[in-house]
């Protein structure tokens, strides 16, 4: 069977920019930050160093149905709200559960659900532990749960390659559809894990910046005063279907996954790697069956960390040339197997709507940045007519996927 094209037709997010896509780009759009100091009674208790993060702006109980939240982990809830989203906006597709997939990934998965239990087991005993915390706490929970929603049952599948969960779960369901095992797939990442012990953790590997008193300022990338990313929550789940399917319903087609890159670096477990990370990009290119020359934005991966963002930057530079790059983290914070998935959601946006989202809080520009890197510290106009863009994610363990975005 020859391979079919991909396309988008659905979108849904929900982040700490907003509850849903239209707030979440319009948010992004106008450089607001989401980054606030967290309010929880728990950060004192732990004199945690870090006491600021990206948290959802619009709780998943708001939308959930009572049982919904009560047998989801918090993580598996903002899947649910991310995909119902995006189904209803890809016209809900009348299509055959056997020819319907699901693919979303995570990096730490139910890790709520797993600490609370934990907890409970000490301090109350065995026969008050929720008796459904296995499926709340596996990571492919979500997965599971959209599939049950929907009725998919071409497979439901959770990738988990730490920051790079998101798009690989884009681009693993894409390749679901051009292999021909399914018609229309339910893709994107999510994360819920702005708890103590995580943030203890990043911050214990120094990876966490500590600007307490400016949290809105804190995730810089690029900047030369950058001292680490921001942990942040949320999901970005896309409706893909093959093209022939999609055109066949009469869907709103709003781009199309032109190719995707997987390479790992088999490295160092935490330091990025930028050959990796080219080959990432290049085997995207090339499957898209284009150069850097035709690519006009990118959205990066990062993540304003000191060692991450430049070696990215010039690995873009080497493989795609002159670009215009947005660092989008810089807004949301990070959000870890959900980071990769809500920066598709932004790149089909920017291609759609030919504009390009800012980076927020670059004051002084590295002196490592390449002069082939323009970064846009305010919303920007990307070109008329039909375009690529290229979306980066990389995660602990040397995990690279690269995917490209092209108009529809």
């Amino acid at each position: 069977m020859s391979e079919r094209n991909v396309v988008v037709t659905g979108l849904g997010a929900t982040s700490p920019l907003g509850g849903n896509v239209a707030d979440t780009w319009s948010a992004a759009l106008a450089g607001t930050s989401g980054i606030a100091t967290i309010e929880r009674e728990w950060m004192e208790q732990h004199e945690l160093p870090v006491r600021f993060a990206g948290e959802l702006a619009v709780e998943p109980a708001e939308t959930l149905s009572v049982p919904e939240t009560r047998k989801m982990d918090r993580s598996a809830q903002v899947a649910m709200v991310a995909a119902r989203e995006a189904w209803a906006h890809a016209g809900e597709p009348e299509v055959d559960g056997l020819r319907l997939g699901v693919v979303i990934g995570t990096g730490l998965g139910g890790l709520w659900t797993l600490m609370n239990g934990w907890d409970t087991l000490k301090e109350k005993g065995a026969r008050r532990v929720h008796p459904l915390t296995v499926p709340m706490l596996m990571p492919n929970s979500a997965a599971a749960y959209v599939s049950i929603a929907l009725g998919a049952k071409a497979g439901a599948h959770a990738t988990v390659s730490a920051c790079a969960s998101g798009a690989e779960a884009i681009a693993y369901a894409a390749q679901m559809i051009r292999d021909g095992r399914a018609d229309v797939v339910v893709a994107g990442g999510t994360e819920a894990c702005i708890h103590p012990l995580p943030i203890a953790a990043f911050a214990r590997m120094q990876a966490l910046s500590t600007r307490n008193d400016s949290p809105a300022t804190a995730s810089r990338p690029y900047d030369a005063t950058r001292d680490g990313f921001v942990l942040g929550e949320g999901a970005g789940i896309v409706v893909l279907e093959s093209e022939e399917y999609a055109r066949a319903r009469g869907a709103t087609i709003y781009g199309r996954i032109a190719g995707a890159g997987i390479s790992s670096d088999a490295g160092d477990i935490a330091a990025p790697d930028p050959d990796g990370q080219s080959r990432a990009m290049r085997t995207a290119l090339e499957a898209a069956g284009l150069t850097g020359a035709d690519i006009v934005h990118a959205n990066a991966h990062a993540t304003s960390t000191p060692a991450g963002d430049i070696g990215e930057a010039q690995a873009i530079a080497n493989v795609m040339g002159e670009v215009i790059v947005s660092g989008t983290k810089s807004m949301t914070g990070h959000l870890l197997g959900g980071a990769g998935a809500l920066e598709t959601v932004f790149t089909v946006l920017a291609v759609h709507d030919h504009i390009a989202p800012p980076t927020i809080n670059l004051e002084t520009p590295d002196a490592g940045l390449p002069a082939e890197i323009q970064v846009s510290t305010t919303a920007t106009q990307l070109p008329d007519g039909e375009l690529a863009a290229l979306n980066n994610s990389f995660g602990f363990g040397g995990h690279n996927v690269s995917l490209i975005v092209t108009s529809a």
